[in-house]
């Protein structure tokens, strides 16, 4: 069971693109992740890097956990609705546009010592 989580919806960019950003931060520390993300010119990163913030705060706020023994457990990118557009062709037809948005998950909790388990 994770320690604190956090969900971010609608997120006005699409689920393949942003997983390539999600895949930078998977199972990392939350400092390391954290400066991963803020070198990252995609604007998935930025969204990704609040969502983690997020969690962090929860995390912080709920369960009195560390900042420095954080790592991301569980990192998803569900796809949300679509918005449709449409654009103008020849003829009088037109062809649809799909406007993606994506929902982030992201599950922080406390790194386990090896030597422990």
């Amino acid at each position: 069971m994770a320690l604190a989580t956090c969900i971010t919806k609608y997120v006005r960019v699409s689920p393949r693109k942003a997983r390539l950003v999600l895949n930078l931060v998977r199972g990392k520390p939350v400092l390391q992740a954290m400066t991963q993300l803020s070198h990252t010119k995609d604007k998935a990163g930025r969204a990704l890097r609040k969502t983690i913030e997020s969690a962090v705060a929860n995390a912080e706020n709920n369960a009195e956990a560390n900042r420095d023994d954080l790592y991301v457990k569980e990192i998803r990118i569900d796809a949300g609705p679509c918005f449709t557009r449409a654009w103008a062709r020849s003829k009088g037809r037109r062809s649809m546009i799909k406007r993606k948005t994506s929902h982030f998950v992201v599950a922080v909790d406390k790194i386990q010592d090896k030597k422990k388990g």
